[in-house]
């Protein structure tokens, strides 16, 4: 089966035992890696058996997937971030660059901007790792950051105007769901079971024996600083990782609700989970 995620070192962290081979009475996998919207986008397809979404994107595809419990990005001051030139406000923002539409990310602003009643921005769709040069060379007011670039955009001579997570932590006093690994649908429990432990497993496996996994999280993150990469992983990769809990569930649930609310999504089925 085709298991999709993306060269972020997280996921790369999570997944490389698994990819080659060295977890025991595993399920065998072809890795596919691509962008996060490239990811959504292919969801809704039904195109992999198993990939990582944005939670942003999960309402729409959960008439294909169901979520698995293991391997996601959900925590505690990781959201992304809006950040702009020195001297910018938010409310006078007038132009933004997002990592797309489906993320995670672009829910949370249109949440917070709703919420203070501010007006939306005119949006620029681009891949996530253009868009601090976008803010610096003034193509847009602002960018809303994902991934390794809120470690990176003060040397860019940016600021930061939110943290998006910080936000909805104080609001709701929830953990903030990023990604989220799906199933497709036409996968038998039993075998969604089986993955969900191997992907505990493959996380185990890195962790113990970091040396089997690091030169190929190192290949993936292209030109990324060493110590980009370290905090990237330790950010990222948590306890929810290994497994949601009843808190990070929850905390999916409310995300999920709020979207709803909003008119934004359609409301999540009762089986949620495989």
């Amino acid at each position: 089966m085709k298991l999709a995620y993306s060269p972020c070192p997280n996921d790369t962290y999570i997944f490389a035992a698994l990819a080659h081979g060295l977890v025991a009475d595993a399920p065998r996998v072809d890795v596919v890696l691509h962008d996060i919207e490239e990811l959504n986008t292919a969801a809704r397809e039904g195109r992999y058996e198993l990939t990582k979404v944005s939670y942003g994107a999960i309402p729409f595809l959960l008439d294909r997937y169901r979520l698995l419990r293991s391997g996601g990005a959900l925590g505690r001051g990781c959201g992304p971030l809006v950040v702009a030139r020195p001297g910018t406000a938010l409310a006078g923002v007038r132009s933004m660059a997002i990592p797309g539409q489906l993320t995670t990310a672009y829910l949370l602003l249109r949440l917070l901007l709703a919420d203070r009643k501010l007006v939306m921005p005119e949006i620029h769709q681009m891949r996530f790792d253009g868009i601090i040069a976008a803010v610096e060379r003034g193509d847009v007011d602002a960018g809303l950051i994902i991934h390794e670039s809120r470690f990176t955009y003060r040397d860019h001579g940016l600021i930061s105007l939110i943290d998006l997570g910080d936000w909805w932590e104080e609001v709701t006093g929830r953990p903030i769901p990023l990604g989220g690994i799906l199933a497709r649908r036409d996968l038998p429990v039993e075998e969604c079971r089986r993955i969900d432990d191997a992907i505990r497993r493959s996380l185990e496996h890195a962790r113990a024996h970091e040396d089997d996994v690091i030169d190929y999280v190192r290949e993936h993150a292209q030109e990324m600083d060493e110590r980009v990469m370290r905090n990237h992983i330790e950010l990222y990769v948590n306890g929810f990782s290994d497994d949601l809990g009843d808190e990070g569930e929850e905390a999916i649930r409310v995300l999920l609700d709020r979207a709803t609310r909003a008119g934004w999504a359609p409301q999540a089925p009762s089986d949620l989970f495989a």
